[in-house]
Parts: C-alpha cells; structure tokens; sequence
C-alpha cells in the first residue's frame, strides 16, 4: 500500500539586524537573514515534518514542538522531524518533493546540499529527495523577499 501527503510552512524574515542565522533543511546559509519563529524556523524541515504527520496522522509541530522548544529550550528543527519520523509505525518514506518559494537567498547553489541533508535526516537516498525554488515572479509576499513559503509531498509505503 502506498500513501502521500502534504506538508507546508512559511516563515518571515527576522528583521535587519538580527543575528539568526537562515538554517533550511539542516543547513546554515551563512550571509542570509535568518526566519522569524521561536525555533531555528526551519522553514523545510517544519513542512517536511507537517506532511510527515499528514502519513501518520500525529501532529508534531504545536504541543509537541512547543513542549520541545519553550519547556526544554530545543530549538534545532531536526529534533522535531525526528519526532515525527518516530510516530510513522510500519510506514516507510519512499519519497520527498519540496517546493521553495523565495525571492531571496538565491538558492541553485545550495539545492545539492540541502537535498544531502535531508536524505540524511530521512534514511533516503539524494536522487529520493526532489527540491525546486522559484521566485513566484514577484506575485506573493514570499516572491516579493518577506520570506520563504515551503511544500512538500512525502509518499510512503507498508
């Protein structure tokens, strides 16, 4: 049997100034303003764990991530895939395909690592993990550089 579902998450743009780093799928892009959130706003990694969720019908971002994050003071999004990767029983994840909206950072030259890293988080192999970005052209908040939007659909089988 095989299954998919969606995920999505959007974050803003800390304001100038700000010192947070922009982490995307477990990499720090250095240079970059980082995402508004009280964790590291891992813009990927929050929506791969919301379609994550979406399989094993357990919400993990809210009570459980607030818990891990305001409580225990863990703000690394992995830990909060992590969670959710625990709640999938005899699913298996088979595929990952993200989209990015973001005027800014540019990001061809970060796709292969951030596409490593994941597959990494997610047992998968890289050629598994499909990633674009797009500007949007301007027409969204995000294509206009207040942010980034992210969705991803995650397919498993039992």
């Amino acid at each position: 049997m095989y299954i998919s579902a969606i995920g999505q998450d959007s974050h803003r743009f800390e304001p100038v100034g700000s010192s947070k780093p922009l982490i995307l799928g477990g990499v720090q892009l250095t240079g970059q303003r980082g995402l508004m959130g009280n964790s590291d706003a891992d813009v990927i990694l929050h929506a791969i764990t919301n379609a994550v969720s979406g399989i094993s019908g357990v919400n993990i971002l809210g009570k459980v991530s607030d818990d891990l994050c305001l409580k225990q003071g863990i703000t690394d999004s992995r830990v909060y895939l992590c969670e959710a990767l625990k709640t999938l029983g005899e699913w298996k994840l088979s595929h990952v395909s993200i989209s990015i909206e973001a005027r800014r950072p540019h990001l061809a030259e970060h796709i292969e690592e951030i596409r490593n890293s994941i597959a990494v988080l997610l047992s998968l192999a890289a050629e598994n993990i499909g990633l674009t970005a797009t500007s949007g052209e301007g027409l969204t908040e995000f294509g206009k550089g207040e942010g980034i939007q992210v969705f991803v659909i995650v397919s498993a089988y039992r």
